[in-house]
């Protein structure tokens, strides 16, 4: 069911980015389960962009959602005793496997162990080459559009991020037919998986969700398994690795006490971990950047004039990017408002008290940067569009604890770093070749699943400078 949205609207000076309107009290059992068949955020209601610790009971599942600063620490901090949520961990097992992001205990620090090294693969100056390669191909498609005609860059932003990610991963670039294939596998896996979710947690049959979800991401994995497997049987024949890549550190990397290396569909875990975090979360954020900034001209204006005075029309360096202030805070803004991950599912493995509620082993205990990063005791006017907020010395308690899109503690996201570094290159090539505006009327709506997207896709019209 469709919600009217609010937001798209400049007011005061500020213009504030659509988001589902809250409803004015809770949703009952029935309700809530049709708000929530596709979109989490659509569920929410007035009290809960305001609330110190919430509570919902379905048939299948006991739920808190915890807001408080102090009481999202303590989860953050404590990965053993609030480790991912088992459904979570289980909604994502035919895309990821057990990787890196889903597993837990010492099966997850083993494993974060591996494949630190090969994230020394995404250090700004080895990477920067291949953004920036990634960055020019998406100018030159943008180019080849009619600048009467809207475009829908939902696609686009899935192309670029994708793009950067398999020339880091695999040193080859993606074409336009596997980064379609992955567009619309990746949506139709979410699609299921929210579906199939929604029945688990009301204790009803998944009706075959869940066996979709598989066939989507088989989809996706075909689009990449044939370079993981010809890579890993040359590695293991005794070839030497045609590139120094992260699928190479990958392959290289050993279990800190047997010693042994990744098997085939261990390292497809943590391949396809990195392909879709990195690309899918990123490009949710760049789409919603483009959309922030056609609508907001005058910031526009001043990231445009930012990036022409440091980098001219030349390639962006790794020293500019570091002067780029400007575009990274469009691009912190936007994540506190769109956060890619909206909703981070914990498990309660012992009792444990909280506030005034007793919490059983079981329980799903959940961190909302949604709502903590739009909760007015932690941010000013927190619906509206400010990137000058992150300038703000006032903010500096809020950007340490209230703002949390790539997670914290000690399973804060290990792509943080390659995240602002690929959107302030790739945000900086389209802003000062094109002029960015909206369509009006079209106002996009955020779905919240696995991650955040738009719903019906984001149009905007570029227009070559």
């Amino acid at each position: 069911m469709a919600l009217p949205n609010i937001g798209g609207e400049h007011r005061d000076g500020r213009f504030t980015p659509p988001f589902p309107d809250p409803h004015p009290k809770k949703s009952s059992l029935f309700w809530r389960f049709v708000r929530g068949w596709n979109s989490w955020i659509h569920v929410l209601f007035a009290k809960s962009y305001t609330m110190k610790m919430g509570e919902i009971h379905t048939p299948g599942l006991h739920m808190y959602i915890a807001n408080e600063l102090p009481l999202v620490r303590r989860i953050m901090a404590d990965w053993r005793a609030f480790p991912k949520h088992h459904l979570l961990v289980r909604t994502l097992g035919p895309a990821i496997g057990n990787s890196v992001f889903s597993a837990n205990g010492d099966d997850w620090a083993t494993q974060r162990a591996m494949i630190n090294p090969a994230f020394q693969q995404t250090a700004l100056g080895h990477t920067l080459p291949m953004m920036q390669a990634a960055a020019n191909a998406l100018v030159e498609r943008l180019r080849a559009y009619d600048p009467s005609r809207s475009v829908d860059i939902d696609p686009l932003m899935t192309h670029v991020a994708a793009d950067v990610i398999f020339r880091t991963l695999f040193s080859v670039p993606l074409d336009a037919a596997g980064a379609q294939r992955i567009y619309r596998g990746f949506n139709r896996f979410q699609r299921h998986a929210q579906s199939a979710s929604m029945m688990r947690f009301y204790r009803l049959p998944s009706f075959g969700f869940f066996n979709r979800s598989r066939r989507a991401a088989a989809a996706i994995h075909a689009v990449f398994q044939p370079i993981v497997q010809a890579r890993y049987d040359a590695y293991h024949a005794g070839a030497a690795a045609p590139a120094d890549d992260i699928l190479a550190a990958l392959l290289a990397a050993r279990h800190p006490e047997s010693g042994r290396p990744f098997t085939f569909d261990e390292l497809m875990g943590q391949v396809s971990t990195i392909f879709l975090a990195g690309h899918e979360t990123s490009a949710s954020a760049m789409s919603w950047t483009l959309y922030c900034l056609a609508e907001d001209q005058t910031t526009q204006a001043a990231v445009r004039g930012e990036v022409e005075a440091i980098c001219g029309d030349g390639p962006i360096a790794a020293d500019a990017i570091r002067r780029l202030s400007l575009t990274r805070n469009v691009f912190r803004e936007t994540l506190r408002l769109y956060p890619p991950v909206a909703f981070m599912p914990r498990e309660v493995t012992c009792p444990t008290q909280m506030r005034d509620k007793q919490l059983a082993p079981g329980a799903m205990l959940v961190v909302s940067p949604w709502l903590i990063q739009r909760n007015e005791d932690n941010w000013a006017c927190p619906h509206a569009f400010d990137p000058t907020r992150f300038d703000d010395a006032a903010n500096r308690a809020a950007m340490r604890e209230a703002w949390l899109p790539f997670g914290a503690g000690p399973r804060t996201c290990v792509g943080q770093g390659f995240a602002m570094q690929e959107a302030v290159v790739i945000l900086a090539s389209v802003i000062r070749t094109f002029d960015l505006a909206p369509v009006p009327g079209d106002v996009p709506e955020p779905v919240s699943r696995l991650t955040l997207r738009p719903k019906n896709g984001i149009r905007l019209r570029f227009t070559p400078r």
